[in-house]
């Protein structure tokens, strides 16, 4: 009738999430403070945000697709209460209790602090370079319908296009998510309703070190990453590997002025390259090159994995929390992963 048997004592000692656990329970020390300005000391008792971060990572983790699934998976599996922190004989949360206080995480900044503790642990352990970086971008399909793009009542008096022109993204918008862009990566593929996403990695094992979201332009990109790329500020020249879209002579200047020698991919249609051979003359314009696929991974591991193909959330702010969070998760994983490669 009675177990006397801790949950922690049912965890397998090599347990990949064992690894995680502790990784996440140290970067969630530090944003103790942030937690107790969050949540009043009075009224009715809620989630712990510690809790909830923890079950919020779980459903990246193992690609629990929605949050009734996740309460069940939670509810039912040792493993994920023990994760999670909650008791054998401790009732799961009320779905709307979950919702309030999930609401209330994503409306702090918590997903970009827990990811830069992330960040810090790594830097601490002697796992990232603080000279050669890749940068690249994604497009995260929005959670709303093509139908949904619909004529502004008030469109803007000029456009948006490089000589002024009006685009359709400036005479319409999506009544769903209005910060949602019909855009596409290439000629090849379609236009959809989406998100711009962009990261920074580094170079020596692949870890992301600066994330932002930003509305689907053409632009977009490169202005992304010269303002990540202020982030990883060094005492050495820095190198930044990234594909033929950064090959743009106004990037190459700008990132050039914050110190960072860009390693960009040759563009060899008409307009020319702006990397001559200064740059792919020496040895590490190739590694650079090969090494800039890795965040590739990133991304793939992010849609497929974690559940970012197509956003469960409208506006730019809540994308770019949860966008966050993934690189945060997927930063875990990856040093779980170094750290067995090093016994």
């Amino acid at each position: 009738m009675f177990s006397y048997v801790r949950l922690e004592d049912r965890v397998e000692g090599e347990h990949p999430l064992r690894a995680i656990r502790r990784m996440t329970e140290e970067a969630l020390r530090g944003l103790s403070g942030e937690f107790d300005k969050m949540y009043a000391q009075t009224g009715r008792p809620s989630i712990a945000p510690e809790k909830l971060l923890r079950a919020l990572l779980v459903q990246m983790l193992y690609s629990i697709r929605s949050e009734r699934l996740l309460r069940e998976e939670i509810n039912y599996s040792l493993l994920f209460r023990w994760f999670v922190g909650l008791e054998l004989d401790e009732p799961m949360w009320v779905p709307t209790v979950f919702s309030k206080n999930r609401e209330r995480l994503l409306d702090g900044d918590i997903a970009r602090k827990f990811f830069q503790k992330v960040v810090a642990q790594a830097q601490a352990k002697g796992l990232t370079s603080d000279e050669h970086f890749s940068v690249d971008s994604t497009l995260i399909e929005a959670w709303a319908g093509e139908k949904s793009f619909q004529p502004k009542q008030k469109p803007p008096e000029q456009g948006s296009g490089s000589r002024g022109e009006m685009l359709l993204n400036d005479t319409h918008e999506s009544t769903t998510d209005k910060d949602a862009r019909m855009f596409r990566k290439s000629k090849k593929s379609a236009y959809r309703l989406v998100h711009h996403a962009h990261a920074v990695s580094e170079n020596r094992n692949g870890l992301i070190v600066a994330t932002r979201v930003t509305a689907a332009n053409t632009k977009a990109e490169r202005d992304a990453a010269l303002e990540m790329l202020k982030e990883t500020r060094g005492r050495k020249r820095r190198t930044v590997g990234a594909d033929k879209n950064f090959d743009d002579r106004e990037f190459v200047k700008q990132a050039r002025k914050l110190g960072v020698t860009p390693h960009v991919a040759q563009y060899a249609g008409q307009r020319g390259s702006a990397i001559d051979g200064r740059t792919t003359r020496h040895s590490g314009y190739g590694v650079s090159q090969r090494k800039r696929k890795r965040i590739e991974q990133i991304f793939g591991w992010m849609k497929t994995v974690a559940g970012l193909d197509k956003t469960r959330h409208r506006g730019q702010k809540l994308v770019e929390w949860m966008f966050g969070f993934a690189a945060a998760a997927y930063n875990l994983v990856r040093m779980r992963n170094l750290e067995l490669l090093s016994r």
